[in-house]
C-alpha cells in the first residue's frame, strides 16, 4: 500500500485566477499569439483568441492541482503535479480552441494548414507554458520564505520583549524588599533606641509606603513621580536624624514628565543615605539636581557623606547590589544609551550622575 501524508503547500493557495496571475497569462499568451498569427498568416484576433484559452486552461490546471487532491503520495512533490498538469492542459485546451473556433469561418479550409497551426500552438505552448509555471512555483517559494524570515522575526522580538519584561519584573522584585527592608531596618532603630520620634516616624513610613509600593508594580512612572516619593523619603529619613541630615531637591519643569523606571532616583538617594550620610558621624547633605540637556535627561545625586574609600557597598570601582540592578534596568528599558557613572566629591562624599534619553510620559 502507497503511504500518503498531507501535501500542504507552503502557505495559503492563491486565488486561481487571481489577477496577478491572469495578468501574466494574457500576456504571454497575446505574445504568442501575435507570433503565431504573423508566422503562419491567420487572422491575428482568432490566433491570440486560442493562444488565450490555452493559457487559461493552464491556469485552471494549475490552480485545480495546487489545492486537488488534498493528499499526495510521499514521493509525488504537489509542484511535480502542478507542471505535469500545465503540460496535459496545452494539447487539451488546445484541440478545445480548435474545435470552438471551427466554424467560425475563418479557418483555411486546408486540413494541412490547420494541422500546422494546431502544431505550432502546440510546440510553444508546451515549449514556454511549463517554464511559466516553474517561475510562478519559484516566486511562490520566494514569497513563502520572506513570510517565514519575516514571522520568525516578529516571534523572535516578541519572545525577547516576553524576556525583556519578565528579566525586568525580576529586578524591580529584588528592588523591592531591598527598599522595604532598609527602611524598616530604620525605623526599627529608634524603636530600640526608645526614640520619642518612633511613632510619628511609623506613621510617615505607612503614609510613604501606601503612595510608595504600588508604584513598583507599574513598568514605568515619570520623574515628576519620583521626585514627590524622593522628597517624602528624605524627609523621613530627616526625621530619624534630624542633625546629621540636610538635602535639596532641584527638578527643571520639562524633566517632570519624563519616563523612568519605577525606584529609578529613590535608588540612588537611598544609596547616598545608607552607604554615605548614615556611616558618617557627622552626617552630611544630600544634593538632587534632574536637568534635562539636548534631548537626554541628568540626574545628579551627591552627598558629602563618607565616600567611596568607606562606603561599604560602594567600595572601590564596583557597583554595590542597588546600583547594579539600577544600572541593568535602565539599560532594559533604554539600552546602550543609558550610563550610570560614580565619581568622588572633594573633600568626601560621592556623586552618582545617571542620564538617559528623554522621553515622555505617554510618547
Amino acid at each position: 500500500m502507497v503511504s500518503t501524508v498531507a501535501q500542504a503547500t507552503p502557505h495559503s493557495p492563491a486565488p486561481m485566477l487571481g489577477w496577478p496571475r491572469v495578468r501574466v497569462v494574457l500576456v504571454a499568451a497575446t505574445l504568442v499569439g501575435l507570433l503565431l498569427g504573423r508566422m503562419d498568416g491567420s487572422p491575428t484576433l482568432l490566433v491570440v483568441a486560442r493562444s488565450i484559452l490555452v493559457g487559461v486552461g493552464c491556469l485552471l490546471a494549475f490552480g485545480l492541482f495546487e489545492r486537488w487532491p488534498r493528499r499526495l503520495p510521499i514521493w509525488l512533490p504537489r509542484s511535480a503535479l502542478q507542471i505535469v498538469g500545465i503540460a496535459l492542459a496545452v494539447p487539451i485546451f488546445g484541440v478545445i480552441a480548435f474545435l470552438l473556433t471551427a466554424g467560425a469561418g475563418l479557418l483555411p479550409e486546408e486540413s494541412e494548414h490547420r494541422r500546422q497551426e494546431f502544431g505550432a500552438l502546440l510546440f510553444l505552448g508546451l515549449l514556454l507554458a511549463p517554464w511559466i509555471g516553474v517561475g510562478a512555483l519559484l516566486k511562490q517559494r520566494d514569497l513563502f520564505a520572506r513570510e517565514q524570515a519575516l514571522a520568525f522575526e516578529l516571534e523572535r522580538s516578541e519572545l525577547e520583549r516576553q524576556a525583556l519584561d519578565a528579566r525586568l519584573r525580576l529586578l524591580q522584585a529584588q528592588v523591592e524588599p531591598h527598599f522595604l527592608f532598609n527602611t524598616l531596618a530604620n525605623v526599627q532603630a529608634l524603636v530600640d533606641a526608645g526614640s520619642p520620634q518612633a511613632s510619628k516616624v511609623l506613621a510617615s513610613l505607612i503614609a510613604y509606603l501606601r503612595a510608595a509600593v504600588p508604584r513598583l508594580h507599574e513598568s514605568s512612572t515619570t520623574l515628576g513621580q519620583e521626585a514627590d516619593l524622593v522628597r517624602a523619603y528624605l524627609e523621613l529619613m530627616q526625621m530619624r536624624m534630624p542633625d546629621r541630615l540636610q538635602f535639596a531637591l532641584r527638578v527643571d519643569p520639562a524633566a517632570r514628565e519624563l519616563q523612568c523606571p519605577p525606584m529609578t532616583l529613590l535608588t540612588l538617594v537611598e544609596n547616598a543615605v545608607r552607604h554615605g550620610i548614615d556611616p558618617s558621624e557627622i552626617g552630611g547633605r544630600i544634593d538632587i539636581d534632574i536637568s534635562l540637556r539636548d534631548s537626554r535627561c541628568v540626574v545628579r545625586v551627591s552627598d558629602t557623606g563618607v565616600g567611596l574609600k568607606e562606603g561599604g557597598e560602594r567600595l572601590g570601582t564596583g557597583l554595590g547590589t542597588g546600583l547594579s540592578t539600577l544600572r541593568e534596568r535602565m539599560q532594559l528599558a533604554f539600552g546602550a544609551e543609558a550610563q550610570l557613572r560614580l565619581s568622588e566629591v572633594a573633600p568626601h562624599g560621592v556623586c552618582a550622575e545617571l542620564e538617559f534619553p528623554a522621553k515622555r510620559s505617554g510618547g
